[in-house]
């Protein structure tokens, strides 16, 4: 179908069309014909092809503006016969363009109503280029083509010299997003559709929370929004319904801790694959989750090579990415923690007041911490008395998944779940919501204990000590009596105190990088000089020494300790006890006999029939048997 445009010679590399492409059975108004004079024409004029239009009709081409054509009913040529029209009103979209398709014809002069004689229709001067358009009220957003309506045929390009359109005003059928803020605006930018309404829309961070919010894992509704493929989750279920036996789809999900929605799409999948099948329902109510799924004859193959791969059975994982952000978004460094808050964290455990402002700095920093002194006074105490002073609770994933190899980071022993909420926002169940932990490792802590921890056997990682204790707090105790030497053991931590990366690897070779976000503590009772080097003193800023207690200090321990035992504390027994077994034998005072001793005359109590209580005769009793010094041939000394 030709255009019409103005007359002229052709354009290089274009033909006119001949008569015989001509469509006569359309008209054209007098904004489809912009002639430089007014007045009858004796044929039409020639046509400017456009790009395109020997093509199947598909969508017009969008400049800056353009004017589209008007259809009107079929009828006579419009060269025929013309009659006067007012000058067609410029229509200005907000884009510049405008797109009318199917409008219906100008209503007919009044003299033609009132059945005067027709009027002879001149074609109106075309509007200079050199001359602005007279300001028109912007007309209402036309309304987009529905999928009947034919697409206009001819366009006339009507630029006019002069800026572009702002760039403020969006298209009639395009879709806005605004990134920058709004002044009038004041909770977001807002996203228009084509339909004229508005809805709020995150800013150009969508999925990510506002900077200082703390880390909730959405739920996923989709197996993309899981980050997990389709093959994945596929090998997950079967071998949970392998290892099960059957298993309902609601049971699936919640070893799996996904979506129903998700899970029943993936046990679609296994159906159509023949490797699964339906036994039947599983209980009350209609759907998939209570049908009882279990494995063909068919699966039998290809779940033997799922088992040679991994036998790991139980939640899905989470991608590696996934948890490295939720980690720095729990971390556990700068901290804003107060000798007020620290004073109620530490339960009945009697602090004094060096060691509050040796400890507060340390945990406000997140960096390591090194503590030193004779044992028994309450190192290991003080450790577990820090990790409650820390912020809120976190989110630990019950696995992650490091090149297709599947890591377990959620230790039951180690990690204590937060009782859920009543009405608590959901959150994706791959994470478990947990306190901060506190991870003690002793002497039996080995170098091959630090890196990933790979079981031929079932054939997944288990995480070590420090990736577990990731947003929390990491405590070597008894520094020094691990079988490895202590030097071998500083220098594997050296990197990790001073990056706060750590590196480890999978048993094909390869080096993966993890963030070590953990408050680390060590504690000796021996002689610093002999353990450490200055390398080591420098990455680990704070040192603080935990001294024995004085008498004073002493009862006020063995008076916390019969309130919690439920024993009368009686100051004249305690007393007897320093006066008759500490001063004669220069003994030195240590923060745990006072429960140790105590416990020992409660059980001496009961063997004899006796309520427990403070009495001379058990104190006697139980020291003889608690001091015990040996000399070299293991003889009891007096």
């Amino acid at each position: 179908m030709a255009e019409q445009r103005r007359p002229g010679a052709s354009p290089p590399g274009f033909e006119s069309p001949d008569d015989s492409e001509r469509d006569t059975s359309r008209t054209l108004t007098p904004q489809e014909i912009p002639t430089a004079a007014a007045g009858p024409l004796s044929s039409p004029p020639r046509t400017r092809p456009t790009p395109g239009l020997g093509a199947p009709p598909g969508p017009p081409r969008t400049p800056p503006t353009l004017t589209a054509t008007e259809r009107r009913p079929p009828g006579p040529s419009a060269f025929l016969e013309r009659r006067p029209s007012p000058p067609a009103e410029p229509r200005r979209s907000l884009t510049g363009m405008e797109t009318v398709v199917g409008r219906a014809p100008p209503p007919p002069p009044a003299s033609e109503v009132a059945g005067g004689p027709p009027e002879r229709r001149t074609t109106p001067a075309a509007p200079r280029l050199d001359t602005p358009p007279p300001f028109a009220e912007p007309p209402r957003r036309a309304t987009p083509p529905g999928p009947g309506a034919d697409p206009p045929s001819v366009v006339v390009d009507s630029r006019r010299p002069g800026p572009p359109p702002p760039p403020s005003e969006p298209s009639s059928g395009a879709v806005e997003r605004r990134t920058g803020p709004s002044s009038g605006n004041p909770a977001g930018p807002e996203r228009r559709t084509s339909t004229g309404t508005s809805r709020r829309v995150l800013p150009p961070e969508a999925g990510e929370p506002p900077e200082g919010a703390r880390f909730w894992p959405a739920q996923p509704r989709t197996l993309e929004e899981s980050g997990l493929t389709a093959s994945m989750v596929e090998e997950l279920v079967l071998k949970a319904i392998f290892y099960a036996g059957e298993m309902r789809g609601m049971d699936i999900a919640n070893r799996l801790k996904l979506p129903t929605s998700v899970v029943d799409d993936v046990l679609e999948g296994l159906r159509r694959q023949k490797y699964i099948d339906i036994r039947g329902g599983g209980g009350s109510g209609l759907g998939k989750s209570t049908m009882i799924y279990q494995l063909t004859t068919f699966a039998t193959d290809v779940l033997r090579q799922i088992l040679d791969r991994n036998r790991y059975n139980g939640p899905a994982p989470v991608t590696l990415q996934e948890w490295i952000s939720a980690v720095k978004k729990q971390t556990i460094r700068g901290n804003r923690i107060t000798r007020q808050r620290m004073e109620d964290k530490f339960g009945d455990l009697i602090i004094r007041d060096y060691i509050f402002d040796g400890i507060g700095p340390a945990m406000n920093s997140g960096r390591a911490i090194f503590f030193y002194g004779p044992p028994g006074n309450g190192k290991t105490a003080i450790c577990q008395g820090m990790v409650n002073c820390f912020d809120g609770d976190i989110f630990i994933p019950h696995a992650i998944l490091i090149d297709d190899f599947i890591v377990r980071i959620y230790d039951n022993i180690l990690h204590k779940p937060v009782e859920e909420e009543a009405g608590a926002q959901p959150y994706d169940r791959r994470w478990v919501r947990c306190h901060r932990p506190l991870v003690v490792v002793g002497g039996e802590l080995t170098l091959e204990m630090l890196d990933l921890v790979y079981s031929p056997e079932v054939k997944y990682y288990e995480a070590p000590f420090q990736m577990k204790a990731t947003n929390g707090m990491l405590l070597v105790d008894d520094f020094g009596r691990q079988k490895v030497s202590p030097k071998d053991l500083l220098n594997r931590w050296i990197v990790p105190l001073e990056s706060d990366v750590d590196m480890l690897t999978l048993h094909t070779g390869k080096k993966v990088q993890v963030p070590f976000d953990v408050f680390s503590a060590f504690s000796t009772n021996l002689d610093p000089s002999e353990l450490v080097d200055d390398a080591f003193l420098r990455r680990v800023r704070y040192k603080l020494e935990v001294q024995r207690p004085d008498e004073d200090l002493f009862h006020q321990i063995f008076e916390v300790m019969c309130r919690k035992r439920g024993v009368d504390y009686d100051a004249d027994v305690v007393q007897y006890l320093i006066d008759t077994h500490y001063t004669p034998n220069s003994r030195p005072f240590a923060a745990c006999q006072p429960r140790d001793l105590l416990d020992q005359m409660i059980d001496m109590a009961h063997y004899h029939g006796e309520s427990p209580r403070l009495s001379e005769e058990l104190v006697d009793a139980a020291v003889r048997s608690y001091f015990v010094r040996f000399d070299k041939d293991g003889t009891p000394a007096s």
